[in-house]
């Protein structure tokens, strides 16, 4: 399997500068999104930082993985690995400077190697995958309205009631040591990649997002529509996403003709 991505990051119609960095390289098969926190420049600083760092890494090629989780892949424990050093570089810049102290970040990646998907997050980015007309949310928001819904299943309204709801419990660079979530599964011919930042999946539902990916000619056009509507429905925060269309490696002309192909 291979990886045709297009991605856009974009201000919003609020914040004074974009803190997003997006990430793609169709011929790694990696994607990523990071989300700057700390405010002013130091979070732009974060999200770029981690996001160098992170594809460094795979760029270098075969590396020393340390530690190793027997129970993932390799290319998992690869990608965490990359998540550890992403960490470790934001932290020490931050310790360098005053002015960078206390800055972090989110971060949302996945790898494709043959037919398997790895994929690791820090903090409220989200990845999401698109399968036979539905769409599933792969990441568990570390924040804490997240953590006041896991305790408490009758406070469904929680994420536009509280005020908490940007406050992060996990995030990158913020301690010397932190701990990715990580996943892995067999992908199919047609399943779709949705890789973004809190912008976008704060001011779009899931089901929007699943129209909007379905109907576009592209994935380009599916990012610029997303971000589109993201900012026509506030455009509270800075807003990235990424899309992915998984396919076999015959190219397909159209993106009629690759819906209809796993549709079948």
């Amino acid at each position: 399997m291979i990886l045709t991505a297009g991605g856009k990051t974009d201000q919003g119609l609020v914040r004074a500068n974009n803190e997003d960095h997006i990430y793609l390289s169709e011929r790694l098969g990696l994607v990523a999104v990071a989300d700057g926190i700390g405010g002013r420049t130091s979070g732009e600083t974060a999200s770029k930082q981690a996001v160098k760092a992170l594809s460094d890494y795979f760029k270098k090629g075969s590396q020393t993985i340390s530690p190793f989780d027997s129970s993932y892949s390799e290319t998992t424990n690869r990608l965490n690995a990359a998540v550890m050093l992403a960490n470790r570089s934001v932290y020490e810049k931050a310790q360098s400077s005053p002015e960078l102290n206390g800055m972090g970040t989110t971060l949302a990646a996945a790898v494709l190697k043959g037919n398997q998907l790895s994929f690791a997050h820090i903090g409220d980015s989200r990845i999401y995958l698109v399968r036979s007309g539905s769409i599933e949310q792969l990441t568990e928001d570390h924040s804490l309205v997240q953590e006041q819904i896991r305790f408490d299943w009758s406070n469904k309204n929680a994420p536009e009631r509280s005020v908490v709801k940007n406050v992060l419990t996990r995030a990158v660079g913020i301690n010397s040591d932190v701990h990715a979530d990580l996943g892995e599964l067999t992908v199919l011919q047609g399943d779709i990649l949705l890789l973004c930042s809190d912008g976008l999946h704060n001011m779009v539902s899931d089901e929007e997002m699943l129209e909007i990916i379905s109907r576009a000619g592209n994935v380009h056009a599916a990012c610029e529509i997303l971000i589109d509507m993201a900012n026509d429905n506030g455009g509270q925060d800075n807003i990235s996403a990424i899309v992915g269309y998984i396919h076999q490696e015959k190219w397909y002309s159209s993106w009629s003709t690759f819906m209809n192909a796993f549709r079948r």
